[in-house]
């Protein structure tokens, strides 16, 4: 009699790990056709908004040229594509600007699938606040321009120099000063994205509030690039009190 042969063990095939929703995850190959898409819309709004920003650009100069002292408000060109080249400054400032709210959406898309449901409800506050330090940075930049640019003029020897902006110059030193406040204020964002996922702790930042110091008083020297006591002394104050915010969100959030 012949024996009955056994059943054959049925072959389960792993869909990977689940994402937040349960979802199989994707492949590294899906990953990377992912990112392409969302840099393709991030380049493009910024493409945009540079036009918007050029289309303003005559606006945004006089708004500019207010940062200057009364007297030294007209600005000069020593090429024949000073000027324009100027309003592509302008226009790519503005553009980045503008494409600030679609790259954080964008970057919270790509990322959206491996966070559960309640990581998710917590990504929003944090875009908001994101996009709200931002727009403060460049608003307190705004805010500290005028002092610098007073400081530096009335530190060099009158009897042997005069002041002589030229207009690429002057955009170009302006809207790096800018950016850099409005870059410098995310990082309250990033110290609590690092806690969230465990890299960093509350306890070992409060433990190193002296090398927290030392490294936002280079950032700030770093940074701004006035050559000028006064915008990385604000700078640093504001990015040492936004630190201490960090540690207390990251406390309550973390335990």
């Amino acid at each position: 009699m012949s024996e009955t042969p056994p059943l054959a063990t049925p072959v389960v095939i792993d869909p990977g790990p689940p994402d937040g929703d349960g979802g199989p995850s994707m492949t590294l190959v899906e990953h990377l056709g992912e990112l392409r898409r969302r840099l393709i819309i991030i380049v493009a709004t910024i493409l945009v908004g540079a036009v918007v920003g050029f289309w303003l650009s005559t606006n945004v100069l006089r708004l500019l040229v207010d940062l200057l002292p009364a007297e030294y408000r007209t600005l000069y060109f020593t090429s024949p594509a000073g000027a324009f080249a100027a309003q592509l400054k302008i226009a790519g400032f503005t553009g980045l600007a503008i494409a600030m709210p679609v790259f954080l959406f964008q970057a919270y898309r790509f990322v959206s699938p491996g966070l559960t449901r309640r990581e998710r409800r917590l990504v929003w506050p944090g875009l908001i606040a994101a996009l709200f330090l931002f727009v403060a940075g460049i608003a307190l930049g705004y805010f500290v321009i005028p002092f610098m640019l007073r400081f530096l003029i009335e530190i060099a020897p009158v009897d042997i120099t005069a002041p002589l902006f030229t207009i690429d110059e002057y955009i170009g030193f302006v809207t790096t000063t800018l950016l850099a406040f409005g870059l410098a204020l995310e990082f309250p964002i990033v110290l609590i994205v690092l806690a969230r996922v465990g890299i960093l702790t509350h306890a070992f930042l409060a433990r190193r509030r002296r090398w927290a110091v030392l490294v936002i008083v280079l950032a700030a020297i770093i940074l701004t690039p006035g050559s000028d006591p006064i915008s990385p002394t604000i700078m640093a104050i504001v990015m040492y009190g936004l630190f201490e915010v960090s540690l207390l969100i990251i406390r309550r959030v973390r335990g």
